[in-house]
């Protein structure tokens, strides 16, 4: 029994550790970089040829544009009346818009200036940016380093956790 009890006094002896919190002096900060991609908004700008419209005054029909109107419009006025009367009166009719139709103002292209047009259009681009921090720290003689995302700086003082074990 007695050497039961003596073997759990040394093992509790050879185990317990000693836990004390103390503050480090850091001595070195690395900033620590990782890449990513972000969409960027970019102007993108071209120059464009854009017609100029202008008015004309219509020449007058051409001969074939009336007699065609005479046409059109003669076999119109028979096949409603199924009169030669109606046929005339609609060849008449049908020279008279075909001569009309000649003499209406167009709306054509008349040239063409160039113009700058931009739009915003979407650009990937790589970014760095700060992932953490690898610091060095010194406490009494003794060095060491960790990873963190605080952004400190040397000569500060951190607490850190001192550990002392028996072996």
């Amino acid at each position: 029994m007695k050497n039961i009890i003596a073997t759990t006094a040394v093992l509790f002896a050879t185990a317990t550790s000693a836990f004390a919190t103390e503050y480090a002096r850091i001595t070195k900060i690395e900033p620590r970089y990782q890449t990513s991609y972000q969409n960027v908004p970019r102007q993108q700008c071209q120059d464009v040829e854009v017609p100029i419209y202008g008015t004309v005054q219509g020449g007058g029909a051409s001969g074939g544009d009336v007699l065609a109107g005479m046409i059109i419009g003669g076999l119109l006025g028979k096949g409603v009346t199924g009169k030669d009367d109606g046929a005339a009166a609609g060849a008449v009719l049908g020279g008279v818009i075909a001569a009309d139709k000649g003499n209406q103002n167009r709306r054509v292209i008349t040239g063409y200036t160039t113009e700058r047009q931009c739009s915003e259009v979407m650009v990937r681009q790589e970014v760095n940016q700060i992932k953490d921090y690898r610091i060095t720290f010194e406490w009494n003689g003794v060095y060491g380093s960790a990873y963190t995302y605080n952004n400190y700086s040397v000569g500060q003082r951190i607490p850190v956790e001192v550990s002392l074990r028996a072996k």
